[in-house]
């Protein structure tokens, strides 16, 4: 074959181009090309941060101000890396005025790589008020990747205060559902909190980390970029248009990443996903992004792998209050912000975006209303989906197939194991317990500030208390007790609200091994004091009055720094807060968290039949209820507990409390109920779980109140005493959140809980780990357990009704007076709960009354619970109660019904409801009333209606009719009444 000349001198000159070419990039790391910057000028310094402003010599006055902002492992010049497309330029030809926050190299900059996440918000936000005191406007805030989180969370910190709209690019907010690499969620979480705790709390990632790391995100496009640029390095002038880019990937444009920020970063939002449930920290404020009401335009690469596309669109999710709009565009995670896709499409639509805000323009063609589809937070599938097609383009068949099915399994497998790793931990230690095992709520607290010392133990007020600030005050708290003369096994009154003086002072009686009597404001303390024998009451300014005038002597506790106290001069008063923790001599006796299982922790109060009882709580029945509840309401590290329920009844201290603590959650205290603040904390807090007590869910449902979005970030409500009409009605307004009603006995170690949450009304089923339970047959009338003929207790069949019994553990016969022995067969010992159940065919229980509060009338025994479950589910009931007037052994049977507002009920839907019940349980009279007082607890009170004694005749009132139910008369009165 002939040799063509004019080939062999173009393919010699072609190789000596890639060899001086190839040398260049040896010798220089990259091809010799004058960078052209952008002009500008830094108008303000400060340690975090230089606030540069382009174009600094043209008239900007008037022109919107335009705040670009970066994330921190890139170099703020990626919005100028060309001059002629980069964003500078391309903002500031249509009209923009251009500032930039430059974070500048940590590493370079003293302290630098000490920095934390808030230090950066806090810096942009504090940028934009200099841009408003420069510019006179409201900011149109800038940022991609990292510093679009960024904008996000500074816009929360202000509540949109100074900012007209938001613009990201490739900003993800969803952390949970756009994972690298298809990573099971479980997995990832439980790697971000490894590295946060572990890693990057205490170093920092240098450059070339940061750069590498970023290239393996997509390891496919890198080799792909690198072999096209050996390909093409005989030819220069095809090259160097995109030198200025490459160097920027490849060597430039990375900055190192301080390690608080990294692990605050993946602790508040990849393992507790925080942007999108809301309660993040910065700078010791709860914020959430439903704060943020300012226009939203999130750019979405189609194509990237980092700011994925789910991910990115969380923003819709996660602040309900702003209109959210996307513009989707067929690029990379880079390709977003730099390059012909972004000179072209992100910035010109960008200007025209802030021009329609202006009310300068149209809206663009290309943006529209985001639409938001909650994804698969483990789906590992869509990832692998892309990497397989990536594959294929370059030759290598995959079976999707096949891996669908394997990732689908897989990650089955993950999260299976991930709900197994965490609640088998809970019901072993319960297994663990012995009489004399170390256990207590001080103990628990003082475990969890050992593992995380920085981690959230509770918000209150928009404020979080770290482990070590809570554990910090409760030693104070102690040390002041021991000065006034607290020794333990000492019983000592607590009379506060749900507060976090209320809280460390449990907690420190705990500590210090007394007995905490927790006393209900506006009960009857003087029966209270009788009852359990006590002396002095721990109280906060809100009932100190209350405490002074029965108490021999009262401590004073919490209040605020603003406090004052009611009785100053009152000689039966001390005030803890006067006693200096550092001047305190502990005693020699005193040893931290002494209690053990059997011991004796809390006492609380409950009302019988009007009366009050003393219901004793050791140790082990606390820590039984708080490790069932955490274990059966699946409670992590990754949930913010919202204590609705106060803390001197059972729910909120064996189930609020406990089972927050016992979980790891975060508890966050309210300062009682009120509409609008409820829905700003649950959303401000990023609430997953609510408790209640009673009907303590009822107002945030009455006409009028604010109502949660539905991207609320709620996914359980857990308490107990929620009646079924209640139930249906929270279902449906907080759908997909669901109801988890328990049953925790006071005496014993019983605790049932409904986890499938199927039947409104229902208990449920034990909690493992907790007592094994029995129902016994039982004749209300006589008060005594009916016998078989072995003169054993005979096991009531389902759908009988029966006394609830749990068998007796070692821990509690110290101080339970209940404890029975011999019930079922030789040598057993069981604990009645005191309380009525039937069991249905499922197995599932149905509390049916207290043993105590079954109403006696000459036609047998009538149960309250039965009668409200079958009123509350007629339309337009709100809530109902029970009661009996008359003689102790011949009592009429009455239901109250309380209407819904502009609801009416007729006697055929009264007789209707009631017919499921047999005829001797069915109430004499049922009646209308317009209202009923609560106690601290939800708990509506019928001590009125009783004194009243039988209603009076009229349109409201029904009595029965042997299954009807016809309007009560003067006749009908009188007749009950004799």
């Amino acid at each position: 074959m002939a040799l063509n000349p004019a080939s062999m001198i173009g393919s010699v000159q072609r190789l000596m181009a890639t060899a001086q070419n190839g040398l260049e990039v040896l010798r220089y790391g990259g091809l010799q090309v004058e960078r052209a910057s952008s002009p500008s000028e830094v108008v303000v310094r400060k340690r975090m941060y230089d606030l540069r402003h382009y174009f600094p010599g043209e008239q900007t006055s008037g022109l919107p101000p335009v705040l670009l902002i970066p994330p921190l492992m890139v170099d703020a010049t990626i919005y100028d890396v060309q001059r002629d497309v980069g964003a500078a330029s391309v903002l500031n030809r249509v009209g923009m005025d251009v500032w930039v926050v430059d974070f500048g190299k940590p590493n370079e900059v003293e302290g630098g790589l000490e920095r934390t996440m808030a230090d950066h918000v806090v810096a942009v936000s504090e940028a934009i008020d200099e841009v408003r005191h420069e510019t006179g406007r409201a900011v149109h805030l800038c940022g991609y990747s990292q510093g679009g989180m960024f904008c996000y969370q500074a816009a929360a910190y202000r509540q949109s205060a100074g900012i007209k709209s938001i613009i990201t690019f490739g900003s993800p907010v969803d952390l949970i559902a756009g994972l690298p690499f298809g990573l099971p969620a479980g997995v990832a979480v439980r790697g971000a909190e490894f590295m946060a705790d572990h890693v990057f709390n205490r170093i920092a990632v240098p450059e070339w980390m940061v750069r590498t790391g970023f290239q393996m995100m997509d390891p496919v496009k890198t080799l792909k970029s690198r072999v096209d640029f050996v390909r093409q390095l005989h030819d220069r002038d095809a090259l160097l248009p995109r030198e200025a880019q490459r160097l920027f990937l490849q060597r430039d444009g990375w900055a190192a990443y301080p390690g608080s920020a990294l692990a605050e970063l993946l602790r508040q939002f990849v393992a507790h996903n925080r942007l999108m449930t809301g309660g993040f920290v910065i700078d010791d404020r709860t914020l959430t992004l439903a704060d943020v009401t300012v226009p939203i335009l999130a750019f979405v690469g189609e194509v990237d792998d980092i700011g994925q596309p789910p991910a990115v669109r969380g923003i819709k999710r996660a602040a309900p209050r702003a209109q959210v709009y996307e513009a989707s565009l067929r690029a990379g995670h880079f390709g977003l912000v730099v390059g012909n896709t972004a000179a072209e499409r992100s910035w010109p639509i960008t200007a025209q975006w802030i021009q329609w805000i202006e009310d300068q323009g149209p809206r663009p063609a290309e943006v529209h209303e985001m639409s938001y589809e909650d994804p698969d937070s483990g789906d590992a599938a869509s990832k692998l989906t892309r990497t397989a097609q990536a594959a294929m383009s370059m030759g290598a068949g995959l079976g999707m197939d096949i891996i669908d099915f394997a990732t689908s399994a897989f990650r089955g497998t993950i999260q299976a194991g991930g709900e197994a790793a965490r609640t088998l931990p809970k019901l072993s230690r319960l297994g663990l317990l012995k009489p004399q095992t170390p256990i207590s709520l001080g103990l628990l607290l003082e475990e969890q500030g050992r593992r995380a010392p920085l981690g959230e133990c509770f918000l209150f007020e928009d404020r979080v208390h770290t482990n070590a600030a809570v554990n910090t005050r409760i030693d104070n708290v102690v040390r002041g007790l021991v000065d006034v003369g607290v020794r333990p096994a000492t019983r000592i009154g607590v009379l506060m609200e749900t507060r976090p003086s209320a809280l460390a002072t449990i907690a420190a009686l705990s500590r210090l091994g007394a007995i905490a009597v927790l006393l209900p404001p506006g009960g009857n303390l003087a029966e209270a004091m009788e009852l359990t024998g006590i002396d002095t009451i721990v109280a906060d300014p809100d009932n100190l009055a209350a405490a002074a005038a029965v108490s021999p002597r009262v401590l004073v506790l919490g209040g605020g720094e603003a406090r004052s106290l009611s009785v100053d001069d009152a000689t039966n008063v001390i005030d803890l807060e006067k006693i200096d923790p550092a001047a305190v001599q502990l005693p020699g006796w005193y040893r931290p968290n002494p209690g053990q299982a059997q011991e004796l922790a809390f006492i609380l109060f409950g009302l019988t039949a009007g009366r009050l009882e003393a219901k004793y709580v050791t140790n082990y029945r606390w820590a039984v209820s708080a490790f069932g509840t955490a274990s059966a309401a699946d409670l992590s590290k990754t949930d913010t507990v919202y204590c609705l329920a106060p803390l001197h009844h059972s729910s909120g201290l064996l189930v609020s409390l406990g089972g927050a603590i016992a979980g790891g959650s975060r508890i966050a205290l309210a300062r009682g109920y009120d509409p609008e603040r409820f829905v700003d904390e649950v959303y401000r807090y990023g609430v997953t779980v609510i408790t209640y007590t009673w009907l303590m869910m009822r107002d945030p449902l009455q006409a009028g109140a604010v109502p949660l979005d539905r991207d609320h970030p709620v996914r359980l409500f857990i308490g107990s005493g929620m009646p079924p009409g209640l139930w249906e009605r929270v279902s449906e307004a907080y759908a997909p959140a669901r109801v988890l009603e328990f049953f925790a006995s006071t005496e014993g170690d019983v605790v049932l809980a409904n986890v499938a949450g199927l039947k409104a009304g229902c208990k449920g089923r034990p909690v493992p780990g907790t007592a094994s339970v029995e129902l016994v047959a039982f004749d209300p009338v006589g008060g005594r357990i009916i016998e078989d003929e072995g003169g054993f207790a005979r096991r009531a069949e389902d759908g009988e009704i029966g006394l609830l019994l749990g068998v007796a553990s070692q821990n509690v016969d110290l101080i339970n007076s209940a404890t029975m022995r011999g019930v079922l067969r030789q040598g057993d010992s069981w604990v009645s709960t005191e309380t009525l159940f039937r069991r249905d065919a499922d197995g599932d229980y149905w509390l049916v009354d207290g043993r105590r509060g079954v109403t006696l009338t000459p036609h047998g025994p009538v149960y309250s619970q039965p009668i409200i479950d079958a009123l509350e589910v007629v339309r337009g009931v709100d809530f109902a109660v029970t009661y009996g007037v008359g003689r102790k052994d011949a009592k009429v049977s009455v239901a109250a019904i309380v209407l819904l507002p502009g609801a009416e009920i007729t006697g055929y839907q009264i007789g209707g409801a009631l017919s499921r019940l047999a005829s001797g349980e069915r109430p004499d009279i049922v009646h209308i009333v317009d209202g009923l007082p609560f106690g601290a607890s939800a708990r509506p009170l019928t001590t009125s209606l009783v004194e009243s004694g039988l209603p009076a005749p009229g349109k409201n009132a029904w009595s029965r009719s042997g299954d009807d139910y016809v309007p009560l008369t003067a006749a009908a009165v009188r007749f009950f009444s004799v």
